[in-house]
C-alpha cells in the first residue's frame, strides 16, 4: 500500500524484520551510497507535523554548523513517551535517552527528539556500519535492537560534531500510535490550514466539520460556511460562499460563485455563476459565467454555457450548452445506449419544456423550443417548437366500467 501511494517515482526498501530505526535506516545503505557527498534526512512515517519550513531551516544550520549530525528537537508540555536530550553543563548535545531507559531526573527532562535527523550521508553511512558492534557493548542495547540514535554517541566518540536544531513548535513531535492520536494530530492540522486562510482574509464563522486541504487556494473575503471539505488542488476566487455543506476536489472556482450542498469533482465553475442546493457536479463540467445550477441537479462532462438555467430535478450529462438555454423541471439528457456515450448540442437561447428527454447525439438549434413531455430524437431547427408525445385520449365512463378500484366507486 505505501509503495502503490508513493508511486514509482519514489525508490522504496522494505525492512523485513523489526529490528529497530537503526536497522531499518541500514536498510536504504545502497541509496545512501549513491548520495554519499550529500546530506540525508530522516523521518519518522508516525509524525506528520514536520513541516517544511522545520525541514529547510534545519538543513542550513546542518550546513553551516558542517555538522556530522544534526537532531531536530522540541520542548514540550508533556514529554512522556518521548527519547529526552542530555545536554553537558555548558549546554552541549550528549546523547538522547529513551523513556523506558531514563531516571526520573532524566524523565523530567522537556526537551525531546522529533525523531527527524540531519545527517552527513557519508558519516551516516560509517556509523551504521559501527552499529552492530556499538550495540554489543553491555547497557547499551537491552532487547536486541539497533537504535538510530546511538549512530550519534557513535559520531561523537568519533569526534564528529552532532548538534541539535530547535523547531519553532511543539506540535512537530506529536506522532500517531492508534487512531485517538491520529484524530488529535488531524485537529491541530485541521485548524492550522483553517487560520492560515482566515489571516488572509477567507471568513469561517462556524468551523463545524470544515475540512481544508492543503494545496487549496482561497481568495479574500470568502465565506466557508458548515460542512464543507475542500481538498485536492482547488482555486476559489474572491467573495464567492461555499457551503453549508458542500465537496469539492480538484477544481477551479472563479469570484463571487455560490455553492450550497454542491459535491464539485475535477470541474471548473465561473465568475458570478449560483449552483445549489444539492447539485453534483461529475467531472469534466464546466459552468460559465452567471449561469444558474438549481436544486436536485447532476451534470456530467457537460459544459453549461453563460446565462444558462437548469433550475430544478435535471440530468445534463456529455453535452454543450450555449448562452441562456432555459432547462425545464425534470428535463435528461439520454447520452448512454448500453454501449456507447453520445453528447447532446443545445444552441444559445433554446428552451427546455418540462420532462424533455433529448436522446443523444442530438441537436437543439438557437432558440428553439421543445414541448412539455416531449423526447426529442431528431434534430430540432433554429425557431423552431418540437413536439414529440402521443395525443392526449380521455376514455369517458372507463372507471364505472372496470372500477378498477377495491371499493365501490361512488360519485
Amino acid at each position: 500500500m505505501v509503495r502503490e501511494h508513493l508511486g514509482n517515482e519514489i525508490e522504496t526498501v522494505e525492512q523485513a524484520e523489526r529490528l529497530g530505526t537503526g536497522h531499518a535506516v541500514a536498510q536504504a545503505k545502497d541509496f545512501i551510497l549513491r548520495h554519499s557527498g550529500g546530506n540525508v534526512l530522516v523521518l519518522a512515517g508516525d509524525a506528520p507535523l514536520v513541516d517544511s519550513q522545520t525541514i529547510e531551516v534545519s538543513l542550513n544550520v546542518h550546513k553551516q554548523s558542517d555538522n556530522a549530525a544534526t537532531v531536530i528537537t522540541s520542548k514540550v508540555d508533556n514529554p512522556h513517551g518521548y527519547g529526552r536530550i542530555l545536554r553537558s553543563s555548558d549546554g552541549a548535545f550528549e546523547r538522547i535517552v529513551e523513556e523506558r531507559e531514563a531516571n526520573e531526573k532524566e524523565k523530567k527532562i522537556d526537551e525531546v527528539n522529533s525523531g527527524a535527523y540531519w545527517f552527513k550521508a557519508q558519516a551516516l553511512l560509517v556509523a551504521l556500519e559501527r552499529l552492530e558492534t556499538f550495540s554489543r557493548i553491555p547497557g547499551k542495547s537491552k532487547n536486541k535492537e539497533y537504535y538510530l540514535t546511538d549512530t550519534l554517541e557513535i559520531l561523537k566518540d568519533m569526534n564528529q560534531p552532532v548538534n541539535t536544531f530547535s523547531a519553532r513548535t511543539q506540535q512537530i513531535v506529536l506522532g500517531a500510535n492508534d487512531r485517538i492520536q491520529l484524530a488529535q494530530l488531524n485537529e491541530i492540522a485541521r485548524r492550522e490550514e483553517l487560520e492560515r486562510h482566515m489571516v488572509n482574509g477567507v471568513s469561517i464563522p462556524c468551523d463545524h466539520g470544515v475540512i481544508i486541504g492543503p494545496d487549496v487556494e482561497l481568495g479574500a473575503d470568502t465565506l466557508i460556511m458548515p460542512g464543507t471539505i475542500i481538498r485536492g488542488r482547488v482555486k476559489i476566487g474572491i467573495a464567492c460562499t461555499i457551503g453549508p455543506n458542500s465537496f469539492i476536489e480538484d477544481s477551479t472556482i472563479g469570484d463571487r460563485v455560490t455553492l450550497n450542498n454542491v459535491q464539485c469533482f475535477s470541474s471548473v465553475v465561473e465568475d458570478d455563476a449560483q449552483l445549489g442546493p444539492f447539485v453534483r457536479l461529475r467531472p469534466g463540467s464546466r459552468i460559465e459565467a452567471g449561469a444558474l445550477v438549481g436544486n436536485f441537479v447532476e451534470i456530467k462532462n457537460s459544459v453549461v454555457g453563460e446565462g444558462t438555467k437548469i433550475s430544478h430535478l435535471s440530468y445534463v450529462g456529455d453535452s454543450q450548452l450555449g448562452k441562456d438555454v432555459n432547462v425545464g423541471s425534470g428535463c435528461a439528457t439520454v447520452n448512454f445506449n448500453g454501449k456507447d456515450k453520445q453528447r447532446c448540442v443545445i444552441q444559445d437561447g433554446a428552451f427546455l419544456g418540462c420532462h424533455t428527454a433529448l436522446v443523444a447525439p442530438v441537436t437543439v438549434g438557437k432558440n428553439a423550443y421543445t414541448a412539455a413531455g416531449s423526447v426529442i430524437t431528431e434534430d430540432v431547427p433554429d425557431n423552431a417548437l418540437a413536439i414529440a408525445r402521443s395525443r392526449q385520449v380521455n376514455k369517458k365512463g372507463w372507471v364505472d366500467t372496470k372500477k378498477p378500484y377495491r371499493r365501490q366507486h361512488q360519485d
